[in-house]
């Protein structure tokens, strides 16, 4: 008799890690890496790159240009990890020298991983991991990336270019009829007409304005990107047991960043229909709410696991210039500490870089038990990242104390009440209702 294939997937949010974590034995530290190992599969966002300075430093970086030498990833190991993601805005931080020389040294480590390559088709390939029940397959992109980031599909003629698996996404507003008038008065004004007008959209400033009763602004998926991604899962869903899909997506909704971006829903949930068992969301730094499609779970934000990003040791000359420091004098934690004093930046409305908010500070790590194509379990587990530790301690995960998990847990359960979602505690972990 054939036994029903069972797997148990562990998976963990951002790992912005730069320092080595084995060294660290305390209970609460050990009752997390153990919880990691137990699982068939584990599975983290790599939002780091690992590299002796490979490459150069690009001209521009979502916050921090990141690097971290090669040991740290066979720390991950250590504790247990065994899949991630290499698509965020951090994976061209050191152009293309910086992500070939990861992709190498995640492949010497023995760590699968998917969402970059040397073109496009590689970026956007599945991973597979065989595990005892069975083969589980990872396909991840990210939203959030620099122009020049996202790989390029190769020619007969022409190599493809090295980079992220993007998913682009468009951006409109919705107004009132009387409001597009005015716009076009004022475009006429100012001399902007554009040379075509579609008939169901005004674009004024590059910006696509329509008219509805939802007024606001919206956003949805690129359609090529979404429909390349979508093929990825309906090949790994033919090639593995469990297929997991990995997006990184800082995107919110305006003036609610805690709750995705309309294109980040839609896109997770086409995923679940095209036959994916768990859609693993990440990059806003704090944790967003959970939804069970189909009785298949989508995290929006599984939040921070490692957050050292204050610990790189070398920074390029523009991160000096951004906070006002002369570029060719002072050291990394000169800029640490103007970034600390420094006002928040548009785009990035955290109060002195994420430290005096603790959503960026307390997350969860989510266990998955699957049987068969049925989720039998999620479980979720509290994570403290120590927010008041100093700076060469900070961003370590550990499992959190009881007080500090019911506020996370319930944090997480206000969140989730959107999409339906009922979240149970049951001795300091969260029981989400099947």
């Amino acid at each position: 008799m054939v036994r029903m294939k069972a797997v148990r997937i562990v998976a963990a949010g951002d790992s912005l890690i730069t320092m080595r974590l084995s060294v660290h034995s305390e209970p609460s530290f050990m009752r997390l890496v153990e919880l990691i190992r137990d699982a068939d599969v584990a599975f983290t966002n790599l939002e780091t790159l690992v590299h002796d300075y490979d490459g150069y430093p690009a001209a521009e970086s979502g916050g921090t240009w990141t690097r971290a030498p090669r040991e740290v990833l066979e720390d991950l190991v250590w504790m247990g990890f065994d899949i991630v993601s290499t698509a965020n805005n951090h994976s061209v931080d050191y152009m293309y020298g910086g992500l070939e020389a990861t992709i190498e040294n995640l492949d010497a480590v023995g760590l699968a991983h998917a969402g970059t390559g040397l073109d496009l088709s590689e970026a956007t390939q599945p991973a597979y991991l065989e595990t005892p029940g069975g083969r589980v397959a990872l396909i991840a992109a990210s939203s959030t990336f620099p122009s020049f980031g996202r790989a390029g599909l190769g020619r007969p003629d022409l190599k493809g270019r090295p980079g992220l698996n993007p998913l682009r996404y468009e951006t409109y507003y919705v107004v009132r009829g009387d409001k597009i008038e005015a716009l076009r008065g004022l475009s006429r004004e100012l001399g902007l007409e554009e040379v075509f007008q579609p008939p169901d959209a005004f674009y004024f400033l590059r910006n696509r304005f329509v008219v509805g009763d939802d007024l606001g602004v919206h956003t949805k998926p690129h359609k090529g990107d979404m429909e390349r991604n979508l093929e990825a899962v309906r090949e790994a869903v033919r090639q593995a047991d469990w297929v997991l899909f990995s997006l990184h997506a800082h995107e919110g909704r305006e003036a609610q960043e805690d709750r995705p971006a309309e294109f980040v829903e839609e896109f997770s949930r086409a995923c679940i229909d095209a036959g994916a068992h768990a859609v693993l969301c990440h990059g806003h730094h704090a944790m967003r709410g959970i939804e069970i499609r189909d009785g298949r779970p989508i995290f929006y934000g599984l939040g921070n696991f490692i957050f050292q990003n204050e610990t790189v040791t070398k920074q390029p000359a523009e991160f000096y210039e951004r906070y006002g420091l002369d570029p060719l004098k002072g050291t990394p934690s000169d800029a640490y500490d103007a970034r600390q004093r420094a006002p928040p930046r548009p785009g990035y409305p955290q109060r002195k870089w994420f430290t005096e908010d603790d959503k960026y500070w307390l997350s969860f790590v989510s266990s998955m038990r699957f049987e068969g194509d049925r989720l039998g379990e999620l479980r979720l587990y509290p994570v403290d990242l120590g927010q008041g530790r100093p700076r060469s301690q900070r961003g370590r995960p550990t499992l959190a104390e009881p007080g500090v998990a019911g506020v996370i847990l319930e944090r997480l359960r206000e969140l989730s009440k959107p999409y339906g979602t009922e979240i149970e505690v049951e001795e300091g972990v969260g029981l989400v209702r099947l």
